[in-house]
């Protein structure tokens, strides 16, 4: 089975959480969140049962009536017609977006105690408002994302210390030896074209076939418009298809920002805002907002109707162009006419370890590909994908801003490691190491009150 950050996820809620509380994954179809669940109960537990209300409707019926406890679960043994051991079995609640009552039983069956559970989901953001109750307290939630590069890198064979030794270098920013260096563009250059989708990169492991990865690819689009006519509002299927199917050539434009008037002259940002939201939504759309000003908290700095929209898998991004772009990326022709692909994946990286992103563009300053902020920093990014990576107007113009405080700099490029100043250029394939600082997981803090009690 191919290695998933998500399974730690799975045993540190087995470890910490299972009994007081259900774990939901949401994320996009196809990017193995079922496959995930089932190794894992193969794993770690005795028993395991499956519902997908997606491929088997009837099982809602468990469901429609009382949601204790005692009800439900004798409806599901005698659905599933086999014994559940108590302490010792997971059930998956596959597609739970299909069951809406599944959802709110959670509370009851969590409370319950006798099983541990796991719900996934796609596009749950397009049907929350038909959920009666949600289980607060009682869910915890994690969104999954097609396969990152290093779990690619690892998948077609490179060892954990080689990635612990690039790591190295990436926290020391010391240069990498030239025929790593080069090694690792060519896998970063494959992962382009054969992008995160589980079944994909298995079948180029399998094969290092990319006609086969392609057809795939090709499989996965379609699957997604069908989703698009199924799950929509027929009021709304018209613009979302639009949307979706825009995306290559909105990214393929110079300034890479979505122009809705492309689609159609007449367009409006408000009659086309829950169409956005839905592909986002559903995971198979990366948003990235433009801010007025690169300030902390940059959500606080989005302007709306100005954006830029990505593919939320660089190998469908290059599927969907229709090109034979493969060929020439294959060869390492990751040049100006390809930055729009460079970009992709850099935002599916950034978003997939735990950044939103945003980029800055303003008359007065320029375009700054991307903007991140990890903690109370805030770092710009520079995407090239050409050979001219040391020219980046913007980037001096934004950090010769004292009052916005900007202290570092990076620029993703084709380069090795190299510090000058405040801007430190990386190889594209360090992005996998770029991640936002995380919280502490304790942080104890008491107010002194002895002065008032004098």
């Amino acid at each position: 089975m191919l290695y998933r950050k998500a399974w730690d996820r799975l045993l540190k809620w087995k470890t910490n959480s299972a009994s007081s509380h259900a774990l939901m994954l949401t994320g996009a179809r196809q990017i193995g969140k079922t496959t995930l669940v089932r190794e894992f109960a193969k794993q770690h537990y005795k028993y395991f049962a499956e519902l997908n209300f997606l491929t088997d409707p009837k099982a809602s019926m468990i469901f429609n009536g009382p949601l204790d406890a005692q009800t439900i679960i004798a409806n599901l043994t005698a659905y599933l017609r086999k014994p559940l051991g108590s302490g010792n079995t997971l059930v998956l609640f596959d597609e739970i977006q299909e069951c809406p009552r599944a959802r709110t039983a959670i509370k009851f069956l969590v409370e319950d105690g006798r099983f541990d559970y796991i719900e996934t989901g796609s596009l749950l953001g397009v049907r929350v408002k038909e959920v009666p109750s949600y289980p607060v307290g009682f869910e915890e939630q994690y969104r999954m994302f097609p396969m990152d590069f290093e779990e690619f890198c690892l998948a077609n064979g490179v060892q954990p210390e080689t990635i612990d030794l690039l790591h190295e270098h990436f926290r020391t920013k010391r240069p990498i030896n030239d025929s790593m260096h080069e090694t690792m563009m060519r896998l970063f250059q494959l992962y382009v074209v054969v992008g995160g989708m589980p079944e994909v990169v298995q079948r180029y492991v399998d094969t290092h076939d990319i006609a086969q990865v392609s057809q795939l690819q090709r499989d996965i689009l379609a699957l997604y418009r069908l989703d698009i006519a199924q799950y929509s509002s027929k009021a709304d299927h018209t613009k979302i298809r639009a949307i979706f199917d825009a995306i290559p050539s909105q990214l393929d434009d110079r300034n890479r920002r979505f122009v809705l008037a492309d689609l159609n002259k007449n367009a409006r940002q408000n009659r086309y805002a829950s169409s956005f939201l839905w592909l986002a939504d559903a995971g198979v759309a990366l948003p990235c907002y433009n801010v007025s000003s690169p300030t902390a908290p940059l959500e606080a700095n989005e302007k709306h109707s100005l954006f830029k929209l990505f593919m939320n898998d660089t190998g469908l991004l290059c599927s969907a162009l229709m090109s034979n772009v493969q060929f020439a990326l294959l060869q390492g022709e990751l040049d100006m006419n390809l930055g729009s692909i460079a970009e992709n994946v850099v935002a599916q990286e950034l978003t997939a370890h735990g950044f939103t992103t945003h980029y800055f563009d303003a008359k007065r300053y320029g375009e700054v590909d991307f903007v991140v902020q990890s903690g109370t920093e805030i770092i710009p990014i520079e995407v090239k994908s050409g050979n001219d990576w040391t020219r980046y107007k913007a980037l001096n113009n934004i950090l010769a801003v004292d009052e916005w405080g900007i202290k570092q700099a990076q620029v993703l490029c084709k380069g090795n490691i190299r510090q000058d100043g405040p801007i430190t250029y990386m190889p594209l394939y360090m992005t996998m190491f770029l991640k936002p600082e995380r919280l502490p997981a304790s942080m104890p803090f008491t107010v002194d009150l002895s002065a008032l009690n004098g």
